[in-house]
């Protein structure tokens, strides 16, 4: 008889091996991304020859892209985490693009003031009302549950999850239905609000003055909001 010890069995009477399953190795993807590297930058010369803004957009969306998959950046990870897991990370890194953003475009707008030209963007100075308050909760509501943005989506489309591609087509659904009836709800609805431009306010200074520490409170409450998170756990 053998005084070896019998191999132990789990619940169930299944037998558990001592030896580590052994993992397959990884394949090299390496020249497959640069076979694909070199086809994108190809695509881009040959689209910057067609027309020279095509390959402009090509290779921004590609590096916008990138950024964007490396940093993990997303819109709705910065709504979303502090309520689910109570991290603040995303939200703080959207609040400093925020500011800086928002000195970029303070500069070009009072640069063209001031020297009498056109202010430019200011066609995006649009209307608000309650309207904007209901538009903002059903899109909130929506990227929370397809896991993305705009921008996150297409990040994530490309990354191959199939839960974004069906999030893309109904975006796209969404986005042409919403274009067709634009002008029946800016006619009845949207125009009906006030447009706000905060330099009518408060003047040139006192409009990113305010509007930087508006954000400047928001990245204090979302630095304490993840402190007692922590500290609660």
């Amino acid at each position: 008889m053998s005084d070896s010890p019998a191999p132990a069995t789990g619940s169930g009477g299944i037998q558990r091996s001592s030896r580590s399953r052994t993992r397959k190795k990884k394949k090299n993807l390496t020249p497959v991304g640069m076979a694909i590297g070199v086809v994108l930058i190809i695509l881009g010369v040959v689209l910057g020859f067609i027309e020279q803004k095509l390959g402009l957009f090509w290779f921004t969306g590609i590096f916008f892209g990138f950024i964007l998959q490396r940093s993990r950046f997303c819109f709705t990870a910065s709504m979303r985490d502090p309520a689910l897991t109570g991290s603040t990370t995303v939200t703080r890194a959207v609040l400093i693009a925020f500011a800086l953003t928002s000195l970029g475009f303070w500069a070009i707008k009072y640069g063209a003031f001031t020297k009498g030209l056109p202010i430019p963007g200011q066609s995006y100075v649009v209307p608000i009302s309650f309207a904007t308050v209901i538009g903002a909760f059903m899109f909130g509501i929506g990227m929370v549950i397809a896991g993305g943005c705009a921008s996150g989506t297409l990040m994530r489309v490309g990354e191959g999850f199939i839960m974004q591609i069906l999030s893309l087509l109904f975006f796209i659904i969404g986005s042409l239905w919403g274009a067709h009836d634009f002008g029946w709800w800016k006619l009845n609805v949207i125009s009906n609000g006030k447009s706000v431009f905060l330099p009518d306010v408060f003047g040139w200074g006192g409009a990113i003055v305010v509007q930087l520490l508006i954000i400047a409170c928001l990245f204090i409450a979302a630095d304490k909001w993840e402190n007692r998170k922590k500290s609660a756990e």
